[in-house]
């Protein structure tokens, strides 16, 4: 894994992220610390362009890490998200949605390698979202995102905001 100095921008960014499952696991990208080390995950997706709604921003980022064309099938859940990286303050607007998809292609695969707009490269992988957030393990960002998963798999958050597997 490349170690990267990666702050977060000193302003309020629009983010749109995927929901992807394979067999009951979430296809997430890695992320790492400064120093190379996986410190958590991700769903794929990437920021909101000036002028462009969530669905589209959400079906141009998957063609440009995956190459393939999403179908978003429901309504967003919205999260706000203030974080500290490395005591750098980020603060994102976050709508995330399930993502389907023709996967035949990564049927064999155990991780998906793609890169980003800006060069770097990164890895994607399915894992168990109960796995996450656990002691001496990744996380799965951004924070809260998990509990919100679970309620949503166990029928205690409103019909438009669960998974469906």
């Amino acid at each position: 894994m490349t170690a990267t100095s990666w702050r977060p921008p000193q302003h309020i960014k629009v983010k749109a992220l995927g929901l992807h499952w394979r067999n009951g696991k979430l296809l997430a990208a890695e992320v790492a610390d400064d120093e190379g080390r996986l410190t958590g995950v991700r769903p794929l997706g990437g920021s909101v362009e000036f002028g462009e709604c969530w669905q589209d921003a959400l079906k141009r980022e998957f063609i440009e890490e995956l190459e393939v064309e999403v179908e978003v099938p429901g309504p967003p859940l919205v999260m706000e998200n203030i974080y500290r990286h490395h005591g750098a303050v980020g603060h994102e607007v976050l709508f995330i949605a399930e993502v389907v998809f023709d996967a035949a292609r990564f049927a064999h695969l155990d991780n998906i390698r793609f890169r980003e707009n800006s060069g770097s490269v990164c890895t994607a992988r399915w894992w168990d979202v109960a796995a996450l957030d656990m002691p001496g393990g990744p996380a799965l960002f951004p924070a809260g995102l998990k509990q919100a998963l679970l309620s949503a798999a166990d029928g205690s958050t409103p019909r438009a905001q669960r998974r469906s597997p």
